[in-house]
């Protein structure tokens, strides 16, 4: 415990924000996992984190889908205990690393939200020799977090499709998904039936899968595609959005106490729509999906 160090650092009124330049606002050398972060900004402002000299960030997310949300999102505030916009938005991700860990922002953008501008607030926090703890296990030292992403892909009716696809060890962490349905009909029930697509697991390269859901709404705790049409944000799943004239939604799910363990290889896929005995479900429309896969490998 004596080797236990926190750190802190923040930033405050920075107006440092420029279109489409990356800067870095935060950078330590040493042993140690991050702990919280927390920013007053544009949503869609980039968050990179690199850890153990990385030129390519391990971590590049979106502010807003980074903390669990799509399409602008709920009225704040809202949250769950790990994620959430409370005014700024903040989560409490395990982060480790192993020789250093810098932070940088990117606005893609030329519009800047209108009560920051180009100001940003910030803060950041973490521990010297921390070891990440999931699910009561202690991580191997050589854990990293890592995000996998999939961008405004559109899948079409019946196409299972890959969120993410590593080799070796670890366990998965957390998802987020924007969906919205490519048709509109004039029968929501129809135009809704994307949702019955199942998620499944291929692990350590086997060829058949473990379901994890027996539909998409249910992967997120939901049911009905989300048939109490109110949002939700709890400790393990959330629907951050939900807009059923315009067949979309947003949600996340955590794993880390549902933890999903692999040891040489995951590939986790999505279906868009789905079949029984057969026969398809309903009448699934092309969908565009946008994924946020966490998982800590090593």
């Amino acid at each position: 415990m004596n080797n236990l160090r926190t750190f802190s650092a923040m930033g405050k009124e920075a107006e440092v924000l420029e279109a489409r330049t990356e800067i870095e606002i935060f950078r330590r050398d040493g042993t140690g996992c991050l702990t919280h972060m927390w920013f007053a900004m544009d949503p869609r402002v980039r968050v990179r984190v690199y850890v153990d000299g990385e030129t390519t960030p391990s971590i590049d997310m979106a502010l807003d889908l980074g903390c669990g949300y799509g399409f602008g999102g709920p009225d704040e505030p809202f949250g769950s205990p790990k994620m959430g916009r409370y005014g700024g938005h903040f989560n409490s991700y395990l982060i480790p690393y192993g020789s250093g860990v810098r932070i940088t922002l990117l606005p893609v953008t030329e519009t800047f939200e209108r009560v920051t501008g180009r100001k940003i607030w910030w803060i950041v926090r973490g521990t010297e020799n921390l070891p990440p703890v999931v699910a009561g296990q202690a991580l191997p030292q050589n854990a990293r977090l890592k995000l996998h992403r999939l961008e405004a892909y559109r899948a079409e009716p019946l196409e299972e499709f890959n969120l993410c696809e590593v080799g070796g060890s670890g366990l998965l962490s957390l998802v987020t998904m924007a969906a919205q349905g490519q048709r509109k009909s004039g029968n929501a029930f129809l135009d809704l039936s994307y949702m019955e697509g199942c998620m499944r697991a291929y692990l350590n390269n086997e060829e058949q899968p473990e379901m994890l859901s027996s539909g998409l709404e249910d992967y997120f705790l939901g049911s009905g595609y989300f048939h109490q049409d109110q949002l939700y944000f709890g400790a393990v799943a959330g629907l951050t959005h939900l807009d059923k004239a315009n067949n979309a939604f947003s949600a996340y799910r955590f794993h880390d106490d549902d933890p999903v363990f692999f040891q040489s290889g995951l590939r986790l896929t999505c279906r868009c729509g789905e079949e029984l005995n057969g026969a398809m479900l309903h009448d699934p429309p092309p969908t565009l999906y946008t994924t946020y896969t966490w998982l800590y490998q090593w």
